[in-house]
């Protein structure tokens, strides 16, 4: 792909993906939502040649029933020729009210191996994080999943290298949507999360949720010196803005990894064209 990051660079990425969230999908094969995921789709299938994965960071459907889930299989489906696996951690939408229901339908329609899970995937280790609880928007992570990720991000590390973390909700003050005054963050155990990423700030960490456009300003959050690099991921089903409102439209990321950064490009699916505020490089080795 050429954008205004890569324009003149002549060397190939060692490893690329996608990153899209909050699809939304609704029983009703002509709703917009699902109009979206299908274009979504499509535009990767024509650009994201030698993609290692698609990474989805929750909400696949609007209310977790299994006729939604139904309704994504049949877009997939009838585009997965072209596409690379897919990866998912649940959202808030997937799991509601009847959540342990809900659970167990997520896992069994997803394929994941519980809410929480990992995968090494060309060299490069995936990391994806889900609630254990339906707590409405939040999410909540036990003691046990918060161990298990800082056992996770301590395998082969090395601030040479990027591990990609995914959760559908983000850590609040981050990323664009989760400033306080915007009320959409959503960690029940914010600060132990923030303890644990803040040891292995090689990590990259993608999340859902607030809908915010990709142009607004925050959708990257460089650490502060603190905390691994954080992105918001927009989402396919519809996108929200700074002043609070809602605005057709449909986002998400292509990731490119060489050896000393990361770029995550942002990606206009119903337009077809790349954001051009959305284009951003995060440098390795990361500073510890």
């Amino acid at each position: 792909m050429e954008t205004k990051l890569n324009q003149e660079r002549l060397e190939q990425p060692l490893l690329s993906f996608q990153v899209i969230t909050d699809t939304h999908i609704n029983n009703d094969p002509a709703h917009e939502h699902n109009r979206n995921l299908e274009r979504a789709l499509a535009d990767i299938a024509a650009n994201g040649g030698g993609s290692c994965g698609i990474m989805h960071a929750g909400d696949l459907t609007d209310n977790g029933f299994i006729e939604e889930y139904e309704e994504f299989y049949r877009i997939w489906n009838a585009n997965k020729e072209a596409l690379p696996k897919l990866y998912v951690t649940s959202g808030n939408h997937d799991i509601g009210d009847e959540w342990r229901h809900h659970m167990e339908l997520f896992l069994g329609q997803t394929g994941m191996t519980g809410m929480y899970h990992d995968h090494w995937i060309d060299g490069y280790h995936f990391i994806f994080l889900g609630t254990e609880e339906g707590i409405g928007l939040f999410c909540t992570l036990s003691e046990t999943q918060l161990a298990w990720l800082d056992q996770k991000l301590g395998e082969e590390a090395s601030p040479d290298k990027p591990v990609f973390v995914f959760l559908h909700q983000p850590l609040k003050d981050t990323v664009a949507g989760s400033l306080e005054a915007q009320h959409w963050y959503g960690v029940t155990q914010d600060a132990e999360l923030k303890a644990v990423l803040a040891k292995h700030r090689q990590a990259i960490m993608f999340t859902g949720h607030t809908h915010w456009e990709l142009d607004a300003p925050h959708n990257f959050f460089d650490g502060g010196g603190q905390l691994p690099a954080m992105f918001n991921a927009a989402s396919t089903a519809y996108l929200w803005t700074d002043e609070d409102e809602h605005k057709d439209g449909s986002q998400g990321y292509y990731v490119e990894v060489y050896a000393d950064r990361v770029l995550v490009i942002g990606r206009d699916f119903e337009r077809g064209e790349w954001v051009e505020g959305a284009q951003f490089q995060v440098n390795y080795p990361a500073s510890f």
